[in-house]
C-alpha cells in the first residue's frame, strides 16, 4: 500500500471507530444508543439519529460504487440518500447499525484494493478524485456524529 493509501485508511477509521485526538468517533457517539433515542427527532423536519444512520450507510455505499463494480440499486433499501425510519423496532435499528459496519468494511476492503494512481483518477459517476471521495466519506461521518452527540444531548441522552 502506499503512503496515500494508509493517510486515507487512517482517515476512515479515525472518523468511523478508532481513537483519535478529535473525540467521539462516528461509533463512539452511537455506542450505546437504544431504539427510543435512536427515534427521537430533534426538531420538526429533521432527521433521526437511526434515519442519519442508514442516511452515512447510503453514502458508504454510493461511494463504494465508485470504486467496485456494484449494480445500480444494490443498496438493500429502496430509494436514496434519506430513508425513514418512523415506528422502527429494536431489530431494524440493529440491523441499520450492522449495514452501517458493513459498509464501512467493504469500503475499506476497497481501498485496500486501490493502486496508488487510482487516487488520483476523477470517478466514473462524480466529478472528484476518488481521494477526495474517500477522505469526503471520513469528514461527512464527523460532520454526523457529532449532529448525533449533540442530538443526544438536546435530548437529555448524555447530560450537558
Amino acid at each position: 500500500m502506499s503512503r496515500d493509501t494508509d493517510l486515507i485508511l487512517l482517515a476512515l477509521d479515525q472518523a468511523y471507530d478508532h481513537k483519535s485526538w478529535h473525540g467521539t468517533n462516528l461509533k463512539g457517539a452511537l455506542r450505546g444508543v437504544k431504539v427510543q433515542a435512536a427515534a427521537h427527532r430533534p426538531g420538526p423536519g429533521r432527521p433521526s439519529i437511526h434515519e442519519l444512520v442508514v442516511h452515512l450507510a447510503y453514502w458508504k455505499y454510493a461511494v463504494l460504487r465508485q470504486l467496485v463494480e456494484l449494480p445500480r440499486g444494490a443498496f438493500p433499501l429502496k430509494g436514496s440518500n434519506w430513508f425513514s425510519r418512523e415506528g422502527a423496532d429494536a431489530a431494524q435499528w440493529k440491523a441499520d447499525l450492522a449495514l452501517l459496519d458493513r459498509l464501512h468494511r467493504e469500503l475499506r476492503t476497497a481501498v485496500v484494493a486501490l493502486k496508488p494512481a487510482d487516487l488520483d483518477r476523477p470517478s466514473a459517476k462524480a466529478k472528484y478524485r476518488l481521494r477526495d471521495l474517500l477522505l469526503g466519506v471520513a469528514a461527512h461521518d464527523l460532520h454526523h456524529g457529532g449532529q448525533i452527540q449533540l442530538i443526544k444531548r438536546l435530548a437529555g441522552i448524555i447530560p450537558a
